[in-house]
């Protein structure tokens, strides 16, 4: 029969938890980093959008299917529950309440995947709530049309949002597939 070193094992555990703990740190800094892009982008951009309209122009045309317009958004994603009153308000405390979901969720979910996702979202979520705070409005500008038809005016972080939205949806799939093939 062995005897167990319990000196040993106490060594063993102490490095184990230390490169466990130096692994959350290094996920940690990347999903700051995420988010830090993700909402820097947005920001820099809606900057530099707003400044180029404040010149008078109107319209940015770039191509066929790609316009900037100016277009301010009091509602939620793409304009809907426009109000300026008691409702906007209700929406706000309802956007920061999910925000503080979000970010319990990248704090306590253990998968470095779902983490990035998240932070993806997050980013973005975080720079229009930073608009509706600091305008009471999320300035809009990327206007995708053909002929016609033209796609709700949307800003960088929308498009944040809806990556992180559509990798978490895929990874709930892989999952989901995972789970029925075992």
């Amino acid at each position: 029969m062995t005897k167990v070193s319990t000196k040993n094992y106490a060594r063993d555990v102490k490095v184990s938890r230390t490169q466990s703990d130096q692994l959350k740190f290094k996920q940690n800094i990347l999903v700051l980093f995420i988010i830090t892009i993700n909402f820097l982008l947005d920001r820099i951009s809606k900057i530099w959008i707003i400044n180029f309209f404040s010149s008078g122009q109107n319209e940015y045309y770039i191509n066929p299917f790609l316009n900037f317009i100016l277009i301010w958004n009091k509602g939620i994603a793409f304009g809907f529950f426009d109000s300026e009153n008691l409702t906007y308000h209700m929406i706000s405390l309802a956007i920061f309440i999910i925000l503080g979901f979000i970010v319990y969720m990248i704090i306590t979910s253990n998968k470095i995947f779902e983490k990035i996702c998240l932070s993806i979202l997050l980013g973005g979520a975080l720079g229009n709530f930073f608009d509706r705070l600091y305008y009471q409005a999320v300035p809009d500008f990327i206007d995708l049309h053909y002929n016609n038809f033209h796609w709700f005016v949307f800003n960088v972080s929308d498009i944040s949002i809806t990556i992180g939205i559509i990798l978490l949806l895929i990874n709930e799939l892989i999952k989901g597939k995972e789970k029925t093939d075992e």
